[in-house]
């Protein structure tokens, strides 16, 4: 199986790193949401700390591949401004 939608040999390796960060991307949010089921439902509580900590670690490693991301890819770094960090509805943010 490949990531790959389009011919791997015509894309660039700058848009070969970035299918590699969206695909890191998507893997670690998906991560964060297998260990928060976890967390949410174990009932031993040394355990459910041990997971909640991976599950904060996935977090952290999500957020550097954004981070790549606003740093490198276009379009990123505009969206985020508009939408992170601000107080009120989130869909009319947009329009501020």
């Amino acid at each position: 199986m490949t990531d790959y939608h389009e011919p791997v040999a015509e894309m660039s390796a700058e848009d070969r790193n970035f299918t590699q960060a969206l695909n890191s991307l998507k893997e670690e949010i998906e991560a964060v949401d297998w260990y928060h089921q976890r967390v949410a439902t174990c009932k031993d509580p040394e355990l459910k700390k041990i997971m909640a900590h991976n599950r904060d670690e996935e977090i952290e490693h999500a957020c550097m591949t954004l981070e790549w991301l606003r740093r490198n890819m276009g379009g990123w770094n505009e969206e985020l401004k508009t939408y992170l960090f601000k107080e009120g509805d989130i869909t009319e943010l947009e329009a501020d």
